[in-house]
């Protein structure tokens, strides 16, 4: 396997960065980015920048959603959460009295 891929943006080879230019004078080219891989299979293995990532993105999402539609939500399962009643009273001089009441819902997981 080699060491290197080519960029998957699509417009990659349109960006005008000075490490894209190649060729000699009065033949000049863009060319898409090689990008070294790391071993891990992720995004970064792909796409040069998180632009050309959000262009291939942008252009390819509806062939990918066709791949592997989703017709039913995800579910997770949690405990109940715990709702907590805290009342705070305040006071400014003798007759002024506010009270605040807050409902907290825990939504940790532990």
């Amino acid at each position: 396997m080699s060491e290197y891929k080519w960029c998957h943006g699509p417009y990659c080879h349109t960006h005008r960065t000075q490490d894209r230019i190649r060729g000699s004078k009065g033949s000049k080219v863009l060319r898409t980015r090689k990008i070294k891989q790391w071993g891990t299979d992720s995004f970064y293995s792909y796409f040069c920048s998180q632009h050309c990532y959000n262009e291939f993105a942008n252009k390819y999402a509806q062939q990918v959603i066709r791949i592997a539609p989703r017709n039913e939500p995800l579910e997770t399962r949690i405990e109940d959460p715990v709702r907590e009643k805290h009342t705070h009273n305040y006071s400014f001089g003798e007759h002024t009295y506010y009270t605040t009441t807050i409902k907290k819902i825990d939504t940790s997981m532990e």
